[in-house]
């Protein structure tokens, strides 16, 4: 009987081990999996009070150069992170006092027309910034993404004290710190000045990064001998565009507005644009049926006639197919003749930049301070050659 117990207890202690290492292996492969479609989610939180004209003007002149750092990054595994923008307008006392003079703009989204369009539509009034109001919001409505592979980035620029309102900074910072949220503070003004408000104090509590920018200074963009190209090939890259559904025509009139909105900071700034719309953040399943038609082929044939530009509302389901493919081809090769270009751009900026004060703009400290963090989520950059 004894000889028995002791054989049983070693079957017991071999099949523990077993257990023991099939849940390593299981660890192993969960812990892998959330690094798959790994996302970057990027909430904005600006002071649109009266003293923050400079600020929002940054904001539209440097949306894309943003977007094209946020886009050239790679995953661990070599593949590149969706890329979701929010933004946020608070400090303007155009909005409800009751919800803290502040507003969502935009939730968390990969449609970056929109977040265009939006941005343009801000504007500046009176003056009661409440930043841990507007914090605590933010973590409270976006769709903060629940996976710890995920960069999650809250940006927020103001000029007044980092302690105004009745919501504490501190409690906001500490939840946002529970959902994996980093909190990066933008002061506009002398940087101790931010120091002694709390902004920086705001930063640390996330292991966020703390600035201070001169928000009334003008984006200095460099022309390139490449700008020009950039630009005609998003002209041909727009006719590859294919609306479909009821908002599918007002979507590609959009698409041109901000353009426009764009090219309205200069040419350079219309080439960044470009660069954006040639990468893989630029995507517009829900008007376009190039980008549709990668996720679900059958869109082609469903879509209604009468919501199809007009060369394709007489065509049958294979013509359809065939046109669709067609665009997709020929808007492949325009993207790729736009990031080759911009390749060489970039080199020719990188050589032609002064280094000293980069820090004192909003896209410099931004992109600053996400590579900073990106690490820690095995985000990496290829650097480019001065």
């Amino acid at each position: 009987m004894k000889t028995n117990n002791f054989g049983l207890r070693l079957l017991k202690v071999a099949m523990v081990m077993v257990g023991i290492t099939l849940l390593s292996g299981f660890r192993s492969i969960h812990d892998a999996e959330p690094r798959k479609d790994q996302q970057i989610m990027l909430a904005l939180l600006l002071d649109t009070s009266n003293s923050m004209d400079g600020l929002i003007d940054q904001a539209k002149s440097q949306l894309w150069k943003i977007v094209n750092e946020l886009s050239a990054a790679k995953c661990g595994d070599g593949s590149r992170p969706h890329i979701k923008i929010a933004l946020y307008e608070y400090g303007n006392d155009g909005l409800p006092a009751s919800e803290g003079y502040l507003r969502q703009v935009s939730g968390l989204t990969s449609d970056l027309d929109l977040i265009s369009e939006k941005l343009f539509a801000l504007s500046t009034n009176g003056g009661n910034e409440f930043c841990g109001h507007v914090i605590r919001t933010s973590l409270n409505q976006l769709a903060w993404s629940s996976s710890d592979a995920d960069l999650k980035m809250i940006f927020i620029a103001g000029n007044e004290p980092f302690t105004q309102g009745s919501v504490s900074y501190r409690l906001a910072c500490s939840v946002a710190k529970e959902k994996g949220v980093v909190v990066n503070t933008i002061f506009c003004g002398d940087f101790d000045e931010g120091i002694r408000t709390n902004w920086k104090d705001g930063a640390d509590l996330t292991g966020g990064s703390y600035m201070s920018i001169e928000q009334n200074r003008k984006t200095v963009y460099i022309s390139t001998p490449y700008d020009s190209k950039i630009a005609e090939c998003n002209d041909r890259l727009n006719k590859t565009y294919i609306q479909y559904g009821a908002a599918g025509e007002q979507k590609k009139a959009a698409q041109a507005t901000q353009d426009q909105n764009a090219e309205s900071y200069g040419m350079a700034n219309k080439v960044e644009r470009a660069v954006s719309k040639s990468s893989h953040a630029y995507t517009n399943s829900s008007w376009d049926l190039v980008d549709a038609a990668k996720e679900d082929e059958s869109i082609i044939a469903s879509a209604p006639a009468a919501q199809l530009p007009k060369e394709m509302q007489g065509m049958s389901a294979a013509q359809r197919k065939d046109y669709v493919n067609q665009k997709a081809s020929e808007r492949k090769k325009i993207q790729d003749e736009i990031q080759e270009l911009n390749k060489k751009r970039q080199a020719y900026i990188a050589s032609n930049t002064p280094t000293n004060n980069e820090d004192t703009m909003l896209d410099a400290a931004m992109i600053k301070a996400i590579r900073g963090i990106a690490k820690s989520k095995d985000l990496v950059w290829e650097e480019v050659k001065r």
